[in-house]
C-alpha cells in the first residue's frame, strides 16, 4: 500500500507508464495506478497498463495521435485541476516518461498556480525499451560518447527547427522520438550538415508490445524505410554507429527475440 502522503486527495501524479509493456512499468508506477480515484491517460498507454486500476476508477483518455487531438492541452490541464480542486486522488497518466517530450512541466506549473501538489513518478522512455528490445546500446565507448533525444513533431508545412549542426557529430546517437512523417527531412538535414550517408539506423515500431517491428538500414535510405509503417504506430528512429547490427543484415529484422530475424 501506499503511504497516505503519496497520493493524498486533492494531489496529482504525473505517472510514466513506460513504453507500453505493463512488465515495464515501476512498482511505484502500478501502486499509484491502482491508488488513483480519476486517471486522465495518453493514446500511447495501453489497454494491459489501464487494467492494473480499480474497478471503481473513473478513467479518460485525453490522448494526442498523428495530429488528431482529442482534448487541446489548456482543456487537460483544466481537466486535471478540477478533479484535484474536488479532492480526488488524480494520476495523470504519460506514455515513457513524464519529463521527456510529456509536457510535465506545463501541466505541473497550472496546478502549482492553483496550490495543488504535484508528484512525478518516472518511466521507462521508448529510446530506452527499443534499444533493449533490439540487443543494441545507445552509447559505445569510443564511437558513441553522447546522446540526444529529440523531437521531430512540428506544425503542419513549418521545419523543424533543431540544431544539425550538432546533432550531425558522428561521435554521438540520435533518438528521435515521432519521427515517421519527418523521417526523410530527418535524413537530409542530418546529410547536410555533414552526417555520413552510411550511418546505420534503426526504427522501432510499437516499442515493447507484441506487434514490435525493427527496420534497420542506412541514413540514406530511411525516408523509403518508414514507407510501411503505418501513420498510427509509434515510431522512434535511433541513429549512429552505437545501433549498427552485430552480424544480422542491415535489412528488416525482427525486435522480438522469441521470433527469428526476418529479412526482405
Amino acid at each position: 500500500m501506499l503511504p497516505s502522503n503519496e497520493i493524498a486527495p486533492g494531489t496529482v501524479w504525473l505517472v510514466g507508464a513506460g513504453p507500453g509493456d505493463p512488465e515495464l512499468l515501476t512498482r511505484k508506477a502500478e501502486r499509484l495506478i491502482r491508488a488513483a480515484d480519476i486517471i486522465f491517460y495518453d493514446a500511447l498507454v495501453g489497454p494491459a497498463v489501464l487494467a492494473l486500476a480499480s474497478p471503481t476508477t473513473e478513467c479518460l483518455s485525453v490522448g494526442k495521435r498523428s495530429g488528431r487531438h482529442s482534448k487541446v492541452q489548456e482543456t487537460i490541464n483544466d481537466l486535471i485541476l478540477a478533479a484535484a480542486q474536488a479532492g480526488r486522488r488524480v494520476v495523470r497518466l504519460k506514455g515513457g516518461d513524464p519529463s521527456i517530450f510529456g509536457r510535465s512541466a506545463e501541466e505541473a506549473a497550472h496546478l502549482s498556480a492553483h496550490g495543488i501538489p504535484v508528484h512525478i513518478c518516472p518511466g521507462i522512455t521508448a529510446a530506452s525499451a527499443a534499444a533493449a528490445s533490439s540487443g543494441v546500446s545507445l552509447t559505445l565507448r569510443g564511437l558513441a560518447r553522447s546522446l540526444t533525444f529529440v523531437t521531430a513533431h512540428a506544425r503542419d508545412g513549418e521545419p523543424i527547427d533543431l540544431n544539425w549542426p550538432a546533432l550531425a557529430r558522428a561521435e554521438s546517437t540520435l533518438a528521435v522520438y515521432m519521427g515517421r512523417a519527418a523521417a526523410g527531412e530527418v535524413a537530409t538535414r542530418l546529410m547536410a550538415a555533414g552526417r555520413a550517408p552510411s550511418t546505420p539506423v534503426l526504427i522501432v515500431v510499437n516499442a515493447s508490445l507484441p506487434t514490435e517491428r525493427c527496420i534497420r538500414g542506412q541514413l540514406s535510405a530511411l525516408a523509403f524505410l518508414v514507407r510501411t509503417i503505418s501513420d498510427d504506430d509509434p515510431t522512434l528512429l535511433l541513429i549512429g554507429e552505437a545501433v549498427r547490427s552485430s552480424g544480422a543484415p542491415d535489412l528488416v529484422a525482427a525486435c522480438d527475440h522469441a521470433r527469428p530475424y526476418e529479412t526482405a
